[in-house]
Order: structure tokens, then sequence, then C-alpha cells
């Protein structure tokens, strides 16, 4: 079942439509992670895409470029596996924050909970958020999805067992209604424009 498909449902399997009461002395149904994620990233100020396959994939990310005017231009990106997604698809990539329009990322994970975006210097180098242009795209899959930020790290140090990764960052504010909402591992000060292609890869 795709993502979709899991968020939204059919309405002959939709419990929400049919005539069945719960009883009030079940418990609460727990929102699954990627609706939830779905729902707090919207809020946040985040524009989202969904895809199912990369070619997909591409066909927004030339959507995105073009709506912002910057087509023929390179795209900054930090990430070795995004510049050569980018180079089999025939971008141009730069290492150089100066001059730069877009930042094309990947990420650690994708946090249900607050809808932000956990990256670490495997993504940004030594680069904090404020340095980066101000309009981000980032690229992850479905299965990058967590509830919470602590999952998010337990998981960094799955995926890297000899040495964790600096710079971990959860990224939330991508408009002004949320600059008061700030943590510690949140830059609350600094807004972008984020789009957010998703792969279903689950």
């Amino acid at each position: 079942m795709n993502f979709f498909s899991k968020i939204f449902g059919s309405p002959k399997n939709n419990p929400a439509s049919s005539q069945v009461e719960r009883s009030k002395y079940m418990p609460e149904e727990k929102t699954p992670v990627d609706e939830l994620f779905t729902i707090n990233f919207k809020k946040n100020g985040g524009k989202f895409l969904y895809c199912e396959d990369k070619d997909e994939a591409l066909e927004l990310l030339s959507s995105i470029l073009d709506e912002n005017h910057w087509k023929d231009k390179p795209l900054l990106t930090l990430d070795k596996n995004m510049a050569l997604f980018c180079a089999n698809a025939g971008y141009e990539t730069t290492h150089k924050t100066q001059g730069s329009g877009v930042f094309f990322t990947s990420c650690e994970h994708l946090i249900a909970l607050n809808g932000s975006i956990l990256v670490s210097d495997s993504q940004f180098g030594e680069n904090k958020l404020p340095d980066l242009p101000e309009l981000i795209i980032v690229f992850a899959k479905t299965s990058q999805m967590l509830e919470t930020i602590q999952d998010g790290l337990k998981q960094i140090k799955k995926n890297y067992p000899k040495q964790i990764p600096g710079n971990i960052t959860a990224i939330k504010n991508f408009k002004k209604e949320n600059e008061g909402q700030k943590d510690f591992l949140t830059y609350g000060s600094c807004n972008k424009d984020v789009y957010l292609i998703l792969l279903e890869d689950l």
C-alpha cells in the first residue's frame, strides 16, 4: 500500500466513513507516523511533494526549479549522493555557498512529532542554516520517517557506528509564525522556503 493510500485510505475501508461508533472506554487511535509528519510539516510552512519513483522525483525537481527561475543555474549540494543524483540527471552542481540560489540535499530523518527535518554535517558540511540559500529542496524517502527526535538520534548512532556526524540540527521553521518555537536542536530564527520531495520506498 502506498503512502497516500495509507494516509487517506479508500471510502470503503475508512473507519471514519463507517457507522460504527467507538466506545468511550477504548483507547484513542494513534495517528500513523507518516500522516502525523505530513500534517505537522505543512503546519510549519513546508511544501510537500510525493513521488513513487526517481523519474517522478526528477520531474518534481525540474518543476520546482522552473517555478523559482533556477532552471539553468548550478545547484548547491554538499551531499555526495545528491551530487551524483544531479549529475546523472544532467544538472550542474556547486559546492560554493556564495552566489547559490538553491540548496539541494538529502537528510538524516523526517520527524513526525514536530514536522521537522533532521540533518547533519553529512548534508550541511560546516555550514549553519543561515549560511545556505533561501530556497532549500530536500530529497527523502518514506523509510526515513520516525516519530521523535530521540528516535532520529538513536538511528543516526546506528547508521554511523564508527563516528557520529556533527552539526546535527532539526529544521522546522519554514514560516515566520513559528519563530518562537525553538528547542536546543533547532535554529528558530532563520526562515527558509523548503520543498520536500518524498520518495515512496516502503
